[in-house]
């Protein structure tokens, strides 16, 4: 059996990939090919899946639910690559294989375009945008009530089609709505949390005299080094507050980005690179950043994501993905808007509303000091955090749990 893949993000792509290797797992002789939709499939070619058809990197990075952006992508060549993406599906189709679509409408839509039997894994869309667990969020619209779902008709309809054999929704809510319709539904969790180990207990504790605290400045350039900028305001606000406390602060770089920008912008701001200095704790990254400034320390790292979330206290964030994974572990995040294209006010309002009270967004950066000390001076509110964040991400484990299942349904 052949499977195409289709994803449209770098998330996705590695959502994607997650499930691939399952797969291959369940099935050795099992046919894997990808299609990203954007970008160039990194993800895929780090784990040796083969990509098929043109590929292509668009200026907006992918990120193009702005008209600005979408109009950048247009100029640059997006409705004939999406044209020759087309045909490549369609050839799939032909041939007799299936499809994965991992994303939202776009690889949804292609997919069923493609005359094929296809399975979905909905990663943009939450219930949770629109509604609690009880209610619909004060915010939402009497359009968006009136639909009855955060996926449109037309999208419960493509997921309803006779050729269209599972769909895997982001959260357990989203599942529960979309069973109203004859929708093969399937709640297994999200692959986004797979090799992250949730903790059982509080995370911050009143009485440490030490705060660690993860900064997430994005992924896309020149975005990422704009938000590090006010990250930093930030961070300067906590040294001048806390000098009681000795803070340490993990930035998780992009492995796409170049170090020189943040490093040179921490010297312009007076810390100290310490060159022959290790670090307190091991980040298992022999090429990371070691920065002091008064009892604060700041380290830059490439190469340890997964270890900087576990051990981080909480996190000052203006990130997408990497924010989701973090309140997954059952973390608080302080958030502040940038100027964009991605981590704009409105977007940033958005994540609060899927993520919930484990995301606390303040308007301007010396804001973010006051939000931590509300935190620290309530314990329960902390639980409570923790309990939403495993709640609203789930378990570990979905991608193999989604592989299984699709080996059930025939797709091996």
């Amino acid at each position: 059996m052949a499977i195409l893949i289709l994803s449209n993000g770098h998330g996705e792509d590695v959502i994607a990939v997650s499930i691939a290797q399952q797969l291959q797992d369940l099935c050795n002789t099992l046919d894997i090919t990808a299609l990203p939709l954007v970008g160039e499939g990194h993800a895929y070619k780090k784990a040796d899946i083969p990509i098929t058809g043109l590929v292509k990197k668009m200026p907006s990075g992918g990120f193009n639910q702005d008209p600005k952006q979408l109009l950048r992508d247009i100029l640059g060549g997006l409705l004939g690559l999406t044209y020759y993406q087309y045909k490549t599906i369609r050839q799939w189709g032909k041939n007799g294989g299936k499809i994965l679509a991992v994303g939202d409408l776009v690889p949804l839509l292609l997919a069923w375009l493609s005359g094929a039997d296809y399975g979905f894994v909905g990663t943009a869309k939450s219930e949770y945008y629109l509604r609690n667990e009880t209610d619909w969020l004060p915010q939402t619209s009497l359009l968006e009530r009136w639909f009855g779902s955060m996926y449109f008709p037309w999208e419960r309809w493509l997921m309803s089609d006779c050729r269209c054999q599972a769909v895997f929704p982001r959260d357990s809510l989203t599942a529960k709505i979309l069973q109203q319709w004859q929708i093969p539904i399937f709640d297994l969790g999200n692959p986004m949390m797979d090799g992250l180990e949730v903790s059982k207990t509080p995370i911050l504790m009143t009485n440490k005299d030490s705060l660690t605290v993860l900064l997430l400045p994005g992924s896309r350039s020149p975005e990422s080094q704009e938000n590090w900028q006010i990250i930093l305001e930030s961070v300067g606000c906590l040294i001048a507050n806390f000098s009681e406390k000795s803070l340490l602060f993990l930035a998780a770089i992009a492995p796409s980005l170049s170090l020189d920008f943040f490093s040179q912008d921490l010297l312009s701001k007076g810390w100290i690179n310490q060159k022959q200095e290790k670090a307190l704790i091991s980040l298992n990254d022999p090429e990371q950043l070691v920065f002091t400034q008064q009892r604060a320390r700041l380290i830059l790292t490439q190469h340890s994501y997964s270890n900087c979330l576990q051990i981080a206290d909480l996190a000052i964030a203006m990130s997408g993905t990497a924010t989701e994974q973090f309140v997954g572990l059952g973390k608080p995040v302080i958030t502040i808007p940038g100027k964009g294209p991605q981590f704009t006010l409105n977007f940033a309002k958005k994540q609060t509303y899927l993520l919930g009270e484990s995301v606390i967004l303040v308007k301007h950066p010396e804001q973010v000091t006051r939000a931590i000390q509300s935190l620290l001076q309530d314990p329960q509110r902390l639980h409570s955090i923790a309990a939403n964040g495993r709640k609203r991400l789930g378990d570990p484990g979905a991608a193999k749990r989604i592989a299984e299942c699709l080996f059930n349904q025939g797709f091996c």
